[in-house]
C-alpha cells in the first residue's frame, strides 16, 4: 500500500472514529450534550483534528441526519414493496414510519427536531428528498385511480406526512419509554381516514 492509500485509509478511520465517539455520545447523554470538546475527548485527539474532518457540530449533524433518512426510506420502500394496492401501501408505509421512529428514536429526534423540514431543506439533503419522493409517488398512484383524479398530491403529501409526524411526535412527548396501546389504534384511525378522503 502507497503512502496516498495509507493516509486516505487513516484519514477515513478517524472520520468514522468521530463519528462512532458522536453516537456514542448521544445514545449515552442524548443530542444537547453532544460537543466537539467531548467528541476528541473520547476518541483522545486534539480538537482541531476534528476539525480536518467537520467543518463543525452541524455538519456531523446532518451526517446523522443522512444516515436517519437512508434507513427510513429503506424501511418505508420495504414496506411499500409488500403491498400491491396503493392504499395498503399507505398503511403499511405509516406503520414502517411510526415502527422506525421508536425503534430509532435518537435518529427521528434529530431528523425532526424543529418539525418537518422545510422544502428548501429537503431539496438541499439527498436523503430527504429521496424519502419524499417514495411517499410522493404512492400517493400519485392511490390519486390517479380514485374518484378524485384532480387531487393535488403534494398537497395530499404534506398532509399524510403531517399525520405521521404529528402522531409519533405526541407519543414520544407523552410517553417516556412505553408506547401506549391506544397510540396504535388512533395511527390506524387517522391515516384510515386519510385513505377513504384520498379515494373519494
Amino acid at each position: 500500500m502507497g503512502i496516498l492509500e495509507r493516509r486516505l485509509r487513516q484519514k477515513e478511520e478517524v472520520r468514522t472514529s468521530i463519528l462512532q465517539a458522536a453516537w456514542q455520545l448521544v445514545l449515552e447523554e442524548g443530542w444537547q450534550a453532544l460537543s466537539i470538546r467531548k467528541i476528541a475527548d473520547a476518541i483522545e485527539y486534539s480538537v482541531p483534528v476534528i476539525y480536518t474532518h467537520f467543518e463543525n457540530k452541524d455538519a456531523i449533524l446532518q451526517e446523522f441526519t443522512r444516515d436517519g433518512f437512508k434507513l427510513l426510506t429503506e424501511d418505508i420502500i420495504r414496506q411499500r414493496d409488500s403491498q400491491v394496492d396503493p392504499s395498503h401501501q399507505l398503511e403499511a408505509i405509516a406503520q414502517g414510519y411510526w415502527d422506525f421512529a421508536f425503534a430509532h428514536k435518537e435518529y427521528y429526534q434529530l431528523m425532526f427536531g424543529l418539525g418537518i423540514p422545510a422544502c428548501e431543506q429537503v431539496n438541499q439533503v439527498a436523503e430527504m428528498k429521496q424519502f419524499s419522493n417514495v411517499l410522493i409517488s404512492v400517493i400519485q398512484t392511490a390519486i390517479s385511480t380514485s374518484n378524485k383524479p384532480q387531487v393535488d398530491a403534494f398537497l395530499k403529501f404534506h398532509t399524510y406526512w403531517s399525520i405521521l409526524h404529528g402522531l409519533v411526535s405526541i407519543q414520544m412527548i407523552d410517553s417516556q419509554s412505553i408506547i401506549n396501546p391506544w397510540s396504535q389504534l388512533v395511527l390506524k384511525d387517522a391515516i384510515d381516514g386519510f385513505i377513504k378522503a384520498l379515494e373519494g
